[in-house]
């Protein structure tokens, strides 16, 4: 290729929202949380009717309001960024709050699905199914914390681009749940 051409060719890479390091945080996460799903579903085909009777143990109306949140929370993120490109920062804080705020409700429900998990005599190493559960749920947990964190950062520092960068993290957070509700809780 002629080094005219390359010139002209848009840079792809330029064309993400954001900053180029998130992506590849993002993709970096997306690959551990790919592979641990895998773990989970291979040991699961080892051992089905154990996995099926621990994740009866789950309180899927816990789970599907966690989904809830955190869909809600990306609707909110997206919003953000929306006023702000529209140069309305104070109505693009607001929502980030909102956002936050979801993650926060994320973060209790999860507590009290691990505080009745605790008061049932279930840990981390009761079965294979609960170390997957707490590893997974967990690692993914820290996630929303750093997607908070983020989230108050960029309330401070807003512009545009900032606000992308987190709020690809946060849809990243959004997407892992979206996958793990259904795998951990759902499928049989």
């Amino acid at each position: 290729m002629s080094t005219r051409h390359a010139q002209n060719d848009p840079d792809v890479l330029s064309e993400l929202p954001g900053e180029l390091m998130m992506w590849v945080l993002i993709a970096s996460e997306l690959l551990v949380f790919g592979a641990a799903l895998l773990a989970f579903l291979s040991v699961r085909i080892a051992h089905p009717a154990q996995f099926a009777s621990d994740q009866a143990l789950l309180d899927t109306t816990a789970g599907a309001i966690n989904t809830i949140a955190l869909v809600t929370s990306g609707f909110c993120a997206a919003a953000a960024i929306r006023s702000r490109e529209g140069g309305a920062r104070s109505t693009a804080r607001r929502w980030l709050l909102a956002a936050g705020s979801l993650g926060i409700v994320f973060l209790i429900v999860k507590g009290f699905e691990y505080a009745s998990k605790a008061s049932m005599g279930i840990g981390i190493e009761t079965s294979p199914f609960f170390t997957f559960y707490y590893l997974i749920t967990g690692f993914h947990a820290l996630h929303v914390v750093a997607g908070i964190a983020l989230i108050a950062l960029v309330c401070w520092a807003d512009s545009v681009r900032n606000m992308e960068a987190a709020v690809a993290f946060w849809h990243m957070v959004d997407l892992v749940w979206v996958l793990l509700f259904p795998i951990i809780y759902v499928l049989r």
